[in-house]
């Protein structure tokens, strides 16, 4: 994909990644959310939760219910849903508002777990994902790729610490999300302000 390709005029006329332009919803998105480096433990949390919903959906489905999903999931409080029980996948299952699929609830429901003996371990959620974010040289341009070696690499160590739905590709999906790559399109409006954003927290 060429840069010029990967690109289409705004409403305002300035040029945005493509993909922005495929549903009304996704401007907002790609304007104030997507690639912009986030810290935080919850949306962190949140976000692999999402993606793992996605699989086999596509992300406007998601982002749709996000509202629904964060209520029916106590804000994706891991501490909370460490807690859950079956009365609470029932509760899940019962509610119209998100994907009503057992098995991504109950990943939801493993993974806070997880998340939980990360923080005792690691410090935070945010120190361990960050660990496998590349290095300023390593980041470069923007990729239209879907698995990276990163994206491997922090795949396999979830699995190894009993996460579930984080194959290489969801979890390139979370990095780019998440701003742990930048890969807004050259030339996006977008990009030089993550990029900004990125220096002010690596060197």
């Amino acid at each position: 994909m060429t840069a010029l390709s990967a690109l289409l005029p705004g409403p305002d006329g300035r040029p945005r990644c493509r993909w922005c332009a495929a549903a009304p919803e996704f401007l907002a998105y790609h304007d104030t959310e997507w690639g912009f480096p986030v810290h935080d433990d919850v949306p962190l949390f949140e976000k692999f939760c999402l993606e793992g919903f996605q699989s086999g959906l596509s992300w406007r489905t998601i982002l749709n219910k996000r509202e629904n999903f964060r209520a029916a999931f106590h804000g994706f409080d891991f501490h909370r849903i460490a807690r859950y029980t079956e009365r609470d996948v029932r509760r899940l299952l019962a509610d119209p508002g998100i994907v009503r699929h057992r098995g991504k609830i109950a990943s939801v429901i493993n993974n806070a777990r997880c998340a939980q003996e990360m923080v005792a371990t690691e410090g935070s959620l945010a120190a361990f994902v960050w660990r496998f974010a590349p290095t300023r040289t390593a980041r470069g341009p923007s990729r239209t790729l879907d698995v990276t070696p990163e994206s491997t690499a922090l795949a396999k160590e979830l699995k190894r610490r009993g996460w579930t739905f984080v194959g290489p590709t969801t979890v390139y999906a979370f990095m780019q999300a998440m701003g742990l790559v930048n890969d807004h399109a050259e030339g996006c409006v977008i990009r030089p302000v993550v990029e900004r954003l990125h220096r002010k927290r690596r060197p």
